[in-house]
């Protein structure tokens, strides 16, 4: 049964303080990011794989380039390139000094977009059905310039199960929808509602939604 979510209200002063946790140390990814100065840690990741073959980890997942955390949990989205024809291939989650981190890595030509958003209830693309989430608030994340796999000749995440968040501290789990016309869902469980940013890394390419942590 799909939990809906749970509207938090964070002081100005607590969220403040939880930005300024995430800020010690640097990660090491050299990739492109959005906008400008993240929070990056210094702490060992703890993830979760995505695919049968290990554990991916998140450590380089991040940039000094990445927007700074907004005072709100208003929806981000970004445009993807006109060439991109891409296949999401991996998921991963991380625990990092003040926020939580989940990968969408994709393969294939140009750079994807995104839209991330939270809503009350997991809802199928095209069939609608709702879609059991643990957790008590849900980011549905979009992304956005992708191809089915048959056309793209990548093959994809193999969400048949939902990817568990062990580890991580607002991150209940993620659990794959499907790719439908030019887009890919999967949905993100959280503990609550709070702050998030998304930005895009190259080299592989890969959008990162990352979740502060609660005050």
């Amino acid at each position: 049964m799909t939990r809906r979510r749970v509207a938090t209200v964070l002081p100005a002063v607590a969220l403040a303080a939880t930005v300024l946790a995430g800020c010690g140390g640097g990660d090491d990814d050299a990739g492109a990011g959005a906008t400008t100065d993240p929070p990056s840690s210094s702490a060992p990741a703890t993830t979760s794989g995505a695919v049968s073959t290990g554990t991916p980890a998140t450590e380089g997942d991040g940039s000094t380039d990445a927007p700074p955390f907004p005072a709100n949990t208003d929806p981000d989205s970004g445009e993807a390139s006109a060439d991109s024809f891409v296949t999401v291939t991996q998921i991963r989650t991380g625990l990092h000094d003040g926020y939580d981190r989940v990968v969408f890595e994709v393969d294939g030509t140009g750079a994807p977009g995104w839209d991330v958003r939270y809503v009350d209830e997991a809802t199928g693309q095209g069939s609608g059905n709702s879609i059991p989430v643990q957790g008590n608030a849900i980011l549905q994340v979009t992304i956005t310039g992708v191809g089915y796999p048959t056309e793209t000749g990548i093959e994809e995440y193999d969400g048949s199960a939902p990817l568990s968040g062990a580890g991580t501290e607002v991150v209940t789990e993620v659990v794959w929808d499907s790719t439908f016309e030019g887009t890919s869902v999967a949905f993100v469980g959280l503990a609550e509602e709070l702050p998030f940013r998304v930005y895009l890394l190259e080299n592989p390419a890969r959008v990162v939604l990352e979740v502060v942590h609660r005050a």
